[in-house]
């Protein structure tokens, strides 16, 4: 099953680069166009985007299965993982991925002086874990950056709850193809710039209610109060309830852009998306003579190919040392064979 809705987006080559940066529908060019023309003749209603943020999260929480008291808004995934390394206790032992996305690793290296962080291949965490079970929390990402390798988050999350082991999950490249439950994380962030369509600057973290006692909001600020527009000025502290206490304040107008986005995603469900996204990855894997896969990301590590599609007008990247294709829902079959024609 593929999905039509290429019209939806005007990109003027084969874009094959979502793992980098997602393409806009034309709903979120339209909203912040609309968003900037009030911005320039001085007619923004700020409180309004309160509205939007709240929609967002709605949204969000929904491609995840949780409730929207779980998440919180910011504008990048680091910020959210360096808020959970900074609440561990000297002591703590944490498990991640071996060439995992920095973003993830570096706010616990921050303090490998107090913490220990052993680094092990995505498909070993599930053996480590069983085999040495005194970890604190395993903290890797869904799908891999570098290749697209997509984890046996249900193999992850069964043997971390067995061990008493907490889950930290990126799920930057995994949230809208991917379906991702509650039981697969005790704490989820995910940029939203990707595969959530949207522009740089927003992103979501989920947290399990259970944690909050735990997990200090260090970043808190005015929009993280119980009621915003009472908790611009002075003591007391009074932070909201849910997991908004963490909400960093907003870049109003990529959170304009975010809506639409997130609309049409919701409106065509997590399932055909990774259905549409899988089925021409492996398109592209079996014209490549390749075994079919579960990702959306091919990984090639054959030489020339990153020179043929860039003379080719191909939008693809280059990550640890091989051609990265990304497929999501702007593109088509007949992108796939122009693009193995190309290659052959």
């Amino acid at each position: 099953m593929t999905i039509n809705c290429a019209n939806q987006f005007s990109p003027k080559k084969i874009y094959l680069n979502t793992a980098t940066v997602g393409l806009p529908c034309h709903a979120t060019v339209d909203a912040m166009q609309h968003d900037i023309a009030h911005w320039q003749f001085g007619e923004l209603n700020v409180p309004a985007y309160d509205e939007v943020i709240k929609r967002c999260r709605d949204l969000f929480a929904g491609l995840i299965h949780t409730s929207p008291d779980c998440i919180s808004i910011g504008h990048q995934v680091a910020p959210f993982m360096t808020l959970l390394a900074q609440s561990l206790k000297p002591g703590t032992r944490i498990l991640s991925v071996d060439n995992d996305f920095t973003s993830v690793l570096f706010p616990f290296f921050v303090r490998e002086h107090e913490i220990t962080v052993d680094l092990v291949a995505l498909k070993d965490i599930p053996v480590q874990l069983e085999k040495n079970g005194n970890y604190d929390w395993v903290a890797l990402s869904a799908v891999q950056s570098s290749n697209g390798e997509v984890a046996d988050l249900d193999a992850i999350s069964q043997t971390a709850q067995q061990s008493g082991t907490k889950v930290a999950l990126d799920a930057t490249h995994a949230v809208s193809w991917l379906d991702i439950k509650p039981k697969h994380w005790d704490m989820l962030a995910c940029g939203a710039y990707k595969w959530l369509l949207s522009p740089r600057g927003t992103a979501f973290s989920a947290i399990k209610p259970e944690l909050m006692e735990a997990i200090p909001p260090i970043m808190a600020n005015w929009y993280a109060g119980e009621n915003v527009w009472e908790s611009i000025y002075s003591a007391p502290l009074r932070l909201a309830e849910s997991a908004r206490r963490y909400d960093i304040s907003p870049a109003w107008l990529p959170w304009v852009g975010t809506l639409p986005a997130l609309e049409l995603i919701n409106s065509l469900s997590v399932s055909a998306i990774g259905e549409h996204n899988i089925a021409l990855a492996n398109r592209f894997r079996r014209g490549m003579e390749m075994e079919d896969g579960n990702s959306a990301i091919v990984s090639l590590q054959q030489a020339g190919i990153d020179e043929k599609l860039q003379a080719a007008g191909v939008a693809a990247s280059v990550r640890a040392g091989a051609a990265r294709l990304s497929f999501h829902l702007y593109n088509t079959e007949d992108e796939v064979d122009r693009v193995l024609d190309i290659l052959s």
